[in-house]
């Protein structure tokens, strides 16, 4: 019984890991003073000061760093250089 409910939770597991493609985090980095959007979970240890989401959009992610308190403001040139690299 201990193995099928350990066999079920591994399937379910690499299951949510196959769902995360396609959505997006806010990231708080503390070393560089700037919160930045990724595409895969982050894992907050180290620089890393927080995580938020997912977000299904990139357009929603931005909007939702925009609000975040902790988060500076990203000046344009910054922003062109973001959308540049995705």
């Amino acid at each position: 019984m201990k193995r099928l409910i350990f066999a079920g939770v591994l399937l379910l597991a690499s299951g949510s890991v196959s769902l995360a493609d396609g959505l997006f985090w806010v990231v708080g980095n503390r070393a560089t003073g700037k919160c930045n959007i990724v595409t895969s979970n982050p894992v907050i240890i180290g620089d890393i000061r927080f995580g938020d989401g997912p977000y299904k959009s990139r357009a929603d992610a931005k909007l939702a760093r925009s609000t975040i308190r902790a988060c500076p403001a990203v000046t344009p040139d910054e922003e062109k250089d973001e959308d540049g690299t995705n």
